[in-house]
């Protein structure tokens, strides 16, 4: 994968967010931070236009993140009819926004990579870590987003940090 385009954010003037490119944050802070992090917030919506926000296991692997979810759950279902997909990280000092359109997983050979990264970082008590589902089609769905949008920044030097990513997609 190629680093994205990096800039600043557009946020509204009183927020002290310059032009200036001085202390934006670097690509490998972002992945960093999608790597280490436990629980990423997603927000999907259906045909109601309602958000709906959850938590989710998942992993960043290849670019990009893979999550699991039973098919009937209002997560899936709203991604079946709408594929717009935010999410954050637990962090609000540490933000990390990503935003673009999921898609079920159908690349077998991609997850495969990405339940390796998830047993290991989800470990469970039989010692052999919790799994993603590798075979495409099942009845528990693996998402995956690729982001056409990242926003990040640190709380304690914000707006200096304010950075947003610009993916060719």
């Amino acid at each position: 994968m190629s680093e994205p385009e990096a800039g600043r954010p557009i946020i509204p003037e009183g927020y002290g967010v310059t032009t200036s490119l001085e202390g934006m944050l670097p690509w490998s802070w972002v992945e960093e931070a999608l790597t280490r992090s436990r629980n990423y917030w997603i927000v999907t919506a259906g045909g109601s236009g309602w958000p709906h926000a959850a938590p989710v296991w998942g992993v960043w692997s290849d670019g990009a993140l893979y999550f699991s979810t039973g098919r009937d759950s209002r997560k899936a279902r709203n991604l079946s009819t709408n594929p717009r997909l935010v999410v954050h990280l637990e962090s609000g000092d540490d933000a990390v926004i990503l935003r673009g359109r999921a898609r079920e997983a159908d690349d077998r050979a991609a997850l495969v990579r990405a339940d390796a990264l998830y047993a290991a970082k989800y470990p469970n008590p039989d010692g052999d870590g919790f799994h993603l589902p590798t075979e495409p089609g099942g009845p528990d769905p693996v998402f995956v987003l690729r982001p056409s949008v990242a926003l990040a920044w640190r709380e304690h030097d914000f707006p200096t940090s304010a950075t947003r990513f610009s993916f060719d997609r």
